[in-house]
């Protein structure tokens, strides 16, 4: 556990320090209060000083607001380019900007997550939620503080209300819930894709796998529409977590087995798929942005060199019964960006041994699609999401 120190009321102090994007600790820590000046933190912040807030919480929400409008404003003053390629560079570079500046405004979470702030709401919920029960070593802390960023606490409470309420999906006529650091299926588009593709031709009731699986919703509407079953994968232990907790709220249990692992689960079962360890149906998900992530959020959207497609379209064929088919969900925003082609993905499919026998594609219908005053908004109005239909080259497929 990393250590922080700061002189506070002519006192020497330490907490541990706490960032689950892996962000770093600040070098120097000075506290703050409600009369400190936009202008002023900023200047402290950009010199690499974190802040501890000690004044009223609804006060410091305002001051990462007024933060965030004088980025805004310096973004919108930066040279444009015409290319998307660079517009979506640049957005990124302000995006890590302005949540490394945002992320430098500080609050103590007391041992038992609580924070003794003026207005301050109750989170221990919420926190243990996100990070475990306090005796996971928050109650170890030097003094007994722990210091995260105000975002990340902001976001750990719109995570813990998601994952109350749950989000209705209507392929399934139920509600998913996600969970803190799983990649929430508000872009619903896929989903409905999933949902109406035939199954391949001659292939009924089909052992399933669902590579990626995040909150279990696509093998939650996989095993409703008829596989005999379903076996859902994810490299990330919270998501597993996540995916189990949904398929038990819907009763799936039975007929969804869900696993760690990177990409392809093992076995050699029937639960698994068959006695070679393949499968009917494969359903992969994946992240659709080549891009370096920055957080485990966002390992959902940005694939570093687009591996984790590379790898499916390559290792799909020995994981294909001799009907099965590998169903690839992708957005083509990418292509529209000009990160890349559409040539290059057929390439890959190809050198793959595989060939594409049916594609199913929807217009995106999240918010950003119709926003004008987005930056991509130009490659966003031309986006499609499309499930392309694969299998594995034979003497009887060209």
């Amino acid at each position: 556990m990393t250590t922080v120190e700061w002189r506070e009321n002519d006192t020497d102090r330490t907490a541990a320090w706490r960032s689950e994007n892996g962000a770093p600790a600040p070098r120097r820590i000075v506290v703050i209060h409600d009369d400190i000046a936009a202008d002023k933190a900023l200047k402290l912040i950009r010199s690499g000083t974190g802040l501890l807030w000690r004044g009223d919480f609804h006060n410091a929400r305002q001051l990462m607001r007024a933060l965030d409008r004088r980025l805004g404003k310096r973004a919108s003053r930066a040279p444009q380019s015409s290319d998307p390629g660079e517009i979506f560079r640049a957005n990124r570079r302000a995006r890590a900007e302005r949540a490394a500046i945002l992320g430098r405004i500080l609050v103590p979470l007391g041992p038992d997550y609580s924070i003794s702030l003026r207005r301050a709401p109750d989170v221990r919920d919420a926190c243990v939620h996100a990070y475990g029960p306090p005796a996971s070593g928050v109650d170890e802390a030097p003094g007994g503080e722990t210091l995260v960023s105000l975002p990340e606490v902001l976001g750990a409470i719109s995570a813990y209300e998601w994952h109350r309420g749950g989000i209705e999906i209507a392929a399934l006529g139920a509600r998913i819930h996600p969970a803190y650091g799983v990649f929430a299926p508000t872009r619903d588009e896929y989903i409905d894709l999933v949902a109406e593709t035939p199954w391949p031709d001659g292939v009924d009731q089909p052992v399933v796998w669902d590579i990626g699986t995040g909150t279990g919703v696509l093998a939650a509407v996989l095993a409703r529409r008829g596989a005999r079953a379903v076996v859902a994968s994810d490299i990330n232990p919270r998501a597993v977590e996540c995916a189990r907790d949904n398929v038990r709220r819907l009763g799936l249990e039975g007929r969804v087995t869900v696993t760690g692992g990177d990409l392809w689960p093992g076995g050699d079962d029937d639960e698994v798929g068959d006695r070679s360890g393949r499968a009917d149906v494969v359903v992969c998900n994946p992240p659709w942005i080549p891009g370096r992530p920055t957080s485990a959020l966002e390992q959902g959207i940005y694939d570093p060199d687009s591996d984790v497609l590379h790898r499916f379209l390559h290792e799909l064929p020995e994981h294909l019964t001799p009907r099965g088919e590998g169903w690839l969900i992708l957005s083509d925003l990418a292509e529209h960006l000009g990160l890349r082609t559409r040539d290059e993905l057929l390439a890959r499919i190809a050198d793959a041994g595989l060939t594409v026998v049916g594609t199913h594609e929807t217009t995106p219908r999240h918010s950003r699609a119709t926003d004008s005053a987005d930056p991509l908004h130009p490659a966003r109005a031309e986006e499609r999401t499309i499930l392309w239909r694969l299998a594995a080259r034979s003497p009887g497929r060209p």
